[in-house]
């Protein structure tokens, strides 16, 4: 019989979050080894449990989630990802400009496949979440990187962001609050990224999952507000991080703007959503519950909040080790740390944080997994306790001393 192979599309199609460095730390494990991840924004293992209020709306109708539901969400949670936005001032939002699916991961691909056309060129951030990189590229797409300058508090660099627009250019991929750097863009910012947006006619794609984790005076500019009637807008969210249910898979994209002129396409994005029948019925339930109650995720984001405190505290021990710099973070769940390449000389970062993991036990992933440009970062998870995040970076701190 032949070889069987993969699929000549995944051919540059990679996500090294959960990639080799994932399956040594496998390994290591099933030797019998502990080890402490912190390669992925995974809430539930540090301790974070799930709000009650949605706990207890997902029992209720759990009975009545058997069935398929429609291809865009159950009524009541589009209608409360409406409200959501109308309350944030896009008030000609309306429910069928919603659909729900498998958190955003499953919607990133499913707007791609229904948008990319081969050779289609998009403007995604370096570094980024490198789902989008592997999105466009498996969607026959060519990723284009722009710089974030990491000088500037990791703000885009909008001046590199027009240097890379072409002909094929088509889209331009936003991650605000951004993972993997914390980076929370001001509303000039955002401003000038829509603007550029409009002067080439390109689609923007917000990802903005990280909208509710937020630290101190940071404010969360949603890119469809800033977009007007003539900017074609996808806005995805959803409730993994901020109300710490990741494996619910219960998130959404709102799409704005000149929506008559992308019916073709809205048509195919509902083509490729019947396809897969439905998202997560039971987790669907939760969402109308979680927008519209109490917002818990207040309790951790301020002074003595669990992801505030532990965010400043990575930020701290970190730029305390010699040779290492980080840009505190603003929002999100991570740090993305420099080192120095006089005092660490790595040729390849992803070896590095294999050395890391066998020497430590400490899983983090490599700054070039997040298609940055050169091998000097690596991403932090900060979810664990302060004490145990304590421990953690002492270990990296020991084992770059060995490196020095």
């Amino acid at each position: 019989m032949r070889q069987i192979k993969q699929s000549k599309k995944l051919q540059n199609v990679r996500y090294d979050v959960r990639g080799p460095i994932l399956t040594e730390a496998q390994r290591l494990e099933a030797e019998g080894h502990r080890i402490l991840k912190l390669n992925i924004g995974n809430t539930a293992p540090f301790g974070f449990e799930a709000p009650q209020a949605i706990l207890a709306d997902m029992i209720h109708h759990l009975p009545h989630s058997t069935g398929y539901s429609d291809s865009r969400g159950i009524w009541s949670a589009r209608t409360a990802v409406m409200n959501y936005y109308q309350s944030h001032g896009l008030r000609e939002v309306g429910v069928e400009d919603v659909f729900i699916g498998n958190g955003v991961s499953e919607l990133i691909s499913m707007v791609l496949q229904a948008f990319v056309d081969d050779g289609n060129e998009i403007l995604v951030p370096a570094p980024d979440y490198p789902l989008w990189t592997g999105a466009v590229t498996l969607s026959g797409g060519t990723p284009v990187h722009y710089v974030c300058d990491e000088a500037d508090g990791w703000n885009p660099d909008l001046a590199d962001i027009e240097s890379k627009i072409t002909e094929n250019t088509h889209g331009l991929v936003i991650i605000n609050p951004n993972n993997p750097t914390g980076a929370v863009y001001s509303e000039e910012v955002v401003k000038g990224l829509v603007d550029i947006a409009r002067r080439h006619q390109l689609v923007i794609f917000a990802d903005e999952i990280y909208e509710k984790i937020l630290f101190e005076d940071a404010t969360h500019h949603h890119v469809a507000t800033h977009a007007g009637d003539d900017v074609l807008v996808l806005t995805f969210s959803g409730l993994s991080k901020a109300y710490r249910v990741c494996g619910y898979r219960a998130g959404w994209v709102m799409i704005s703007g000149p929506k008559e002129l992308a019916t073709d396409f809205i048509e195919g994005l509902t083509l490729i959503a019947n396809m897969r029948m439905c998202a997560n019925v039971p987790a669907q339930h939760a969402i109308q519950t979680a927008l519209g109650g109490y917002q818990s995720i207040e309790e951790f984001i301020g002074p003595g909040g669990r992801f505030y405190e532990q965010s400043k505290l990575a930020d701290k021990l970190l730029n305390e080790i010699p040779g290492v710099s980080n840009v505190r973070p603003k929002g999100a769940l991570y740090c993305f740390p420099r080192l120095d390449p006089d005092v660490y000389a790595i040729d390849d970062d992803e070896e590095f944080v294999l050395d890391l993991l066998r020497a430590k036990k400490i899983l983090v992933t490599h700054g070039t997994g997040f298609n940055w440009f050169k091998p000097d970062h690596f991403r932090l998870v900060t979810l664990p306790d302060t004490e145990v995040l304590e421990e953690a970076i002492g270990r990296i701190a020991d084992f770059l001393a060995t490196r020095r």
